[in-house]
C-alpha cells in the first residue's frame, strides 16, 4: 500500500443515503493509503447521466449498498498512485469513464463520513477527490478542455460506440433515434458523422430537438405534441428504415420500433427497461436478417476509442461544449438532476468542482 502523504484528506461529495431522495453534500474523509490499482484524483468536472437517477430511483431493485458514492464519467488530474500502477502518472490530465479498460481492475475504495462508511464503486466523479481503479482511468492531452473531456467518460463513447459497434451504419442509411438525451445526442451526432442519410431524433422535449438539429438530425418529433408512430409511418413508408435505436427503455416503444424497421433492418437497445417490463416482439424476421441487440456503454474500449473520438472530433470541428446546457457546482447537484428530469435541461449537466 501507498501512503498519501501531503495530499488531501478529505474530499466534499454528493451520496446516495436513501433512494427517491435528494443527494446529502457532505465532507468526507479518504482512505489513509493507495491499494495495488489504486489512483488518487482531483476532479475537476463531473458529467450527469440517467444511470445516475436510475439509482437513486431504485430501477434495479433495493441498493444494499447505501450510502454510497455516485458518478461515472468526469475529468481530473492524477495526484498520486498505488502499487502495480503503469498506464497513469502524477500530473497527467485523465478522463474518468465506468467501462473498464487497459490496467488493473482494484479494490473499491471505502470512504468515513462521522461513524459511517461510504462505499463506493470503481470510479466515482461526484466528489472532487476521488479514489479510482487503474482501469476506470485514460490519460489525455494536458491542454484538452477539460469540459468537453468529461464527456468521453459516458456521453460521447456511448453514443459514438453505438454507432461504431452495434449500428454499423452504411453511408446514406436511415436512423431513427428515440430519446435525444445526453446520450442520444451523441447518437445522433455520431449517425451524422457515419454518413447516415436521413436523422429522425424524437423526444418529449422542444428544447432537445432543437439541439438535435444542431447534432445532425435532418428531421425531429416532438412526441408530447403528436403521435410519432403516425409520423414514422409517414417518413418509412416509401423507404425502408435501417436502425432504430432506442434510448428510453420502454418496452412499448421497443416493440414499435422493431417492427417498423426494414426486413433487415437493426433495432439497438441503449435504454434498459426497468425490472419486470418485458417486451413482445414477432421473431420469424429474425431468421431472414432483421436484428435486435442490446447494447452496454457502446462496447466502447476506453483507452482505444477516447484519444480516435477525441480525434475525430477535432478533425471535423465539432465542438461538445455545445452539448453541455447547464453547469452547477457541487451544491448544484439536485437542481441539475431535478432539471434533467422535467426537461429543463435539454443537454448534459456539469459539476463544476471550481465554483
Amino acid at each position: 500500500m501507498a501512503l498519501m502523504n501531503d495530499g488531501p484528506t478529505t474530499a466534499r461529495a454528493a451520496i446516495l443515503v436513501e433512494q427517491n431522495a435528494d443527494l446529502v453534500i457532505e465532507e468526507i474523509s479518504l482512505p489513509d493509503t493507495l491499494d495495488v490499482g489504486q489512483v488518487l484524483v482531483e476532479i475537476k468536472y463531473s458529467g450527469i447521466c440517467g444511470s445516475q437517477l436510475g439509482e437513486i430511483d431504485g430501477v434495479k431493485g433495493p441498493d444494499q449498498w447505501l450510502p454510497h458514492l455516485l458518478g461515472h464519467e468526469g475529468s481530473g488530474h492524477v495526484l498520486a498512485i498505488g502499487p502495480g500502477v503503469k498506464h497513469v502518472q502524477p500530473g497527467d490530465t485523465v478522463v474518468l469513464h465506468w467501462r473498464p479498460s487497459r490496467g488493473i481492475e482494484s479494490t473499491p475504495p471505502k470512504y468515513t463520513w462521522g461513524e459511517k462508511t461510504v462505499n463506493a464503486g470503481w470510479v466515482t466523479t461526484f466528489n472532487n477527490y476521488a479514489v479510482v481503479a487503474e482501469n476506470r482511468l485514460t490519460p489525455i492531452p494536458s491542454e484538452t478542455d477539460l469540459r468537453a473531456a468529461a464527456l468521453y467518460g459516458c456521453a460521447v463513447t456511448t453514443g459514438f460506440g453505438v454507432i461504431d459497434n452495434r449500428a454499423d451504419i452504411r453511408l446514406g442509411e436511415t436512423v431513427v433515434v428515440f430519446g435525444a438525451g445526453g446520450i442520444g445526442l451523441n447518437i445522433v451526432q455520431g449517425a451524422a458523422l457515419a454518413g447516415a442519410r436521413s436523422i429522425v431524433a424524437i423526444d418529449r422535449f422542444a428544447n432537445r430537438l432543437e439541439l438535435a438539429k444542431s447534432c445532425g438530425a435532418t428531421e425531429t418529433i416532438d412526441g408530447s405534441q403528436s403521435d410519432p408512430w403516425g409520423r414514422l409511418r409517414e417518413i418509412f413508408a416509401t423507404e425502408s428504415l435501417d436502425v432504430f435505436i432506442d434510448n428510453t427503455g420502454n418496452p412499448s416503444i421497443i416493440a414499435e420500433g422493431y417492427k417498423l424497421t426494414s426486413g433487415r433492418g437493426r433495432t439497438i437497445l441503449v435504454g434498459v427497461p426497468k425490472s419486470g417490463n418485458d417486451t413482445a416482439i414477432h421473431t420469424l424476421p429474425l431468421h431472414f436478417g432483421k436484428t435486435i441487440t442490446g447494447t452496454t456503454g457502446g462496447e466502447a474500449i476506453p483507452h482505444e476509442d477516447i484519444p480516435r473520438y477525441m480525434a475525430l472530433t477535432e478533425s471535423r470541428n465539432v465542438d461538445l461544449t455545445d452539448l453541455i446546457t447547464e453547469i452547477e457546482p457541487l451544491e448544484g447537484v439536485n437542481t441539475l438532476i431535478a432539471k434533467m428530469r422535467n426537461g429543463e435541461s435539454a443537454g448534459r449537466c456539469l459539476i463544476d468542482f471550481s465554483l
